[in-house]
């Protein structure tokens, strides 16, 4: 399974971003895709996630409202749309995926077996 994070970059405080995740799994299968973030000196954070076969999205209460998870079956790809960006957000942005997530791992990154590369996000105040 490779997935494949992209689309970070440097923006101001308000601004949007919008991150991809390119997995070679089909977006409409029995897999789940999370993204987490790690900010320097501070663990891994959980951020949101998605059941490519139900569209079920889950969210940290962080983000919630600002962030949307969504899937593109037609490109085999997840996106992360990022918007009211904070400093807050800044972070190096991953996403994760498995076919065996149990319901009460979903927040947890040890729940997820296979790890895309990091993209940067860093928001400016």
């Amino acid at each position: 399974v490779q997935l494949q994070a992209s689309g970070g970059g440097l923006v101001e405080s308000g601004d949007s971003l919008r991150l991809s995740c390119s997995t070679s799994v089909r977006t409409s299968g029995r897999f789940t895709v999370g993204w987490f973030r790690q900010a320097p000196g501070e663990e891994r954070e959980f951020v949101a996630a998605i059941r490519l076969n139900s569209g079920t999205t889950y969210y940290s209460d962080s983000i919630k409202g600002r962030f949307t998870i969504s899937k593109d079956n037609a490109k085999n790809t997840v996106y992360l749309q990022m918007n009211s960006l904070k400093s807050g957000d800044t972070a190096v942005y991953y996403c994760a995926g498995s076919f065996t997530l149990i319901s009460s791992n979903t927040y947890n990154a040890a729940g997820y077996s296979n790890w895309g590369q990091g993209t940067q996000v860093t928001v400016s105040s």
